[in-house]
């Protein structure tokens, strides 16, 4: 288990799931070290012990600073999904960052355990479920993409060098302040809710607070280098279930229509190819339909 004399590292730690690993880990007695870009909201963090970065997660001199005599790294930092955000940036946030940390951790003695966040997303839609951790990489966008290139460096970079790795892929992570799901109870509260495509919706939910813990114990043992980790809930569930019980706490009853999904897929890349050049986020695109579309069950 860690321990107040383990210095760790934490990219993405003002961000949902990374305040909730910051403040578990603080409360553990570590020396925490949060890189974060200047604009970044702290207000989570009061009367929180935490040496502050200031920077890009993907800036080498930043990273080589903050990760400097570091025992452990929590690479969680990640583009949020927004169809306004260019394809470098993903490749900036996801693939060089983890380069760099990388290297950096190479060079601490005392390096016990680099556990990287990546995301279910990295083996896209599952034709066949349930898939699990041996499931080829089948990403479906950018995003996707630079998250399943990270994982395929670190393996290796991690095999070639002896680093110690552990990967976790989360799946649809909830919890309080969460608004990627977001759009999912906003659905729950009208009077028809749309269902796209032919396809179950499958997903696993993962609380942010299991995930975190989940996080914590593997980087603390031995059986878990150099291993993949799909973390959700043991058991799928529908969109449409995840809906109607969203809607049954609101006090109504959700009236389902299946819908055509194709229509939706247009309108998104005809929304995004407007938007994207006067950096407004469109209403509607294809990342967002395509969440409605998938299914994505583990065994």
């Amino acid at each position: 288990m860690l321990t107040k004399n383990d210095i760790v590292l934490i990219t993405g730690g003002t961000g949902f799931t990374g305040t909730v690993l910051v403040k578990k880990i603080c409360a553990l007695g570590c020396q925490v070290r949060v890189i974060a870009r200047a604009s970044s909201r702290r207000e989570a963090f009061t009367n929180l012990t935490i040496q502050w970065f200031e920077g890009e997660v993907y800036d080498e001199a930043t990273l080589e600073a903050a990760a400097r005599d570091v025992t452990y790294i929590f690479h969680v930092a990640a583009a949020y999904r927004e169809a306004k955000i260019e394809d470098k940036v993903y490749e900036w946030v996801h693939e060089k960052s983890t380069k760099l940390l990388a290297a950096a951790a190479l060079k601490n003695t005392n390096f016990k355990r680099f556990v990287h966040v990546s995301t279910v997303g990295v083996l896209g839609h599952i034709d066949h479920p349930p898939a699990n951790e041996l499931t080829p990489y089948n990403p479906g966008d950018k995003y996707q993409e630079t998250k399943a290139n990270a994982e395929k460096w670190l393996l290796d970079f991690a095999q070639a060098n002896a680093l110690p790795i552990t990967i976790v892929r989360p799946a649809a992570i909830y919890g309080p302040g969460d608004r990627r799901l977001l759009k999912v109870f906003k659905l729950a509260k009208l009077p028809y809710v749309p269902l796209l495509g032919r396809t179950k919706g499958l997903y696993h939910l993962i609380h942010v607070d299991d995930l975190v813990n989940f996080m914590v114990q593997v980087a603390s043992l031995e059986t878990t280098k150099g291993q993949i980790y799909i973390c959700g809930n043991p058991e799928a569930t529908t969109i449409r279930d995840i809906i109607s019980l969203a809607s049954e706490y609101l006090g109504k009853q959700a009236n389902f229509i299946r819908l055509p999904a194709w229509p939706f897929f247009l309108l998104g890349h005809l929304c995004e190819r407007l938007c994207k050049p006067l950096n407004i986020e469109p209403p509607i695109y294809p990342r967002r339909v395509a969440f409605f579309t998938k299914d994505r069950a583990f065994d």
